[in-house]
């Protein structure tokens, strides 16, 4: 890995006011993904590459032993000037056969995946992150992890706060925790790291039950 490299995009980031992930919250995703080793990743906002830079050299020192072309991490953002950033950052840390960067709006581009993946990193906008939980949900498969950044929103989300300026996004994090939490198809915790980690894993059992209500429910008519 680049390092040096790495250290210039992310100061480039934060110099620009460009958000992006917090160390400490990158620590604790660190140990997932080398705990898991995820062949393929999904990341809703890319701003200019870091996040996803960061993942894909995690794996590819962890994974000695196993086949680095294997690695996908697909990532979407809505700016284009900040995608087009990307796409040169990560040609620069030579990664372009690794990432792959969408451009467009992510409530329009995920209905059109199909993929199922072992990681989905949500950190886009906010008030759309009820949405990116229900399509996390459909591309994942057995033991997906779900990983929804800044949950909790510089504290607004676990107070009292009703000021109009940020209600909105308030708003819908909370129906996101409310969703993740008390949906039984996913195991969810909330940590306390850099703006707020909420870390969901699917579990099989109760997707196959909802399939079969389905189809029953397809049947009555």
């Amino acid at each position: 890995m680049n390092k040096k490299e790495l250290e210039k995009i992310k100061q480039k980031a934060l110099e620009e006011h460009i958000p992006i992930i917090m160390d400490d919250t990158l620590e604790v995703i660190k140990e997932i993904l080398i705990k898991e080793k995820p062949a393929r990743i999904l990341e809703i906002g890319t701003a200019t590459g870091y996040s996803s830079i960061c993942f894909a050299t995690i794996l590819l020192e962890n994974c000695i032993d196993e086949d680095s072309s294997s690695i996908l991490i697909d990532t979407i953002e809505l700016d284009e000037e900040r995608a087009n950033e990307a796409i040169r950052n990560i040609k620069e840390m030579d990664l372009t056969n690794t990432i792959n960067v969408f451009i467009g709006n992510a409530v329009e581009i995920l209905p059109t995946f199909n993929e199922k993946y072992d990681i989905i990193f949500i950190d886009a906008a906010k008030g759309k992150y009820p949405i990116f939980l229900k399509e996390a949900i459909r591309l994942s498969h057995k033991n997906t992890i779900i990983l929804a950044d800044n949950i909790l929103y510089k504290g607004y989300v676990m107070s009292d706060y009703n000021k109009h300026k940020q209600r909105t996004a308030v708003t819908h994090l909370r129906e996101y925790i409310k969703e993740a939490t008390e949906d039984k198809s996913l195991e969810t915790k909330i940590l306390e790291v850099g703006d707020g980690l909420a870390i969901s894993k699917v579990l099989i059992w109760v997707l196959k039950w909802k399939e079969v209500k389905k189809e029953k429910s397809l049947l009555a008519h």
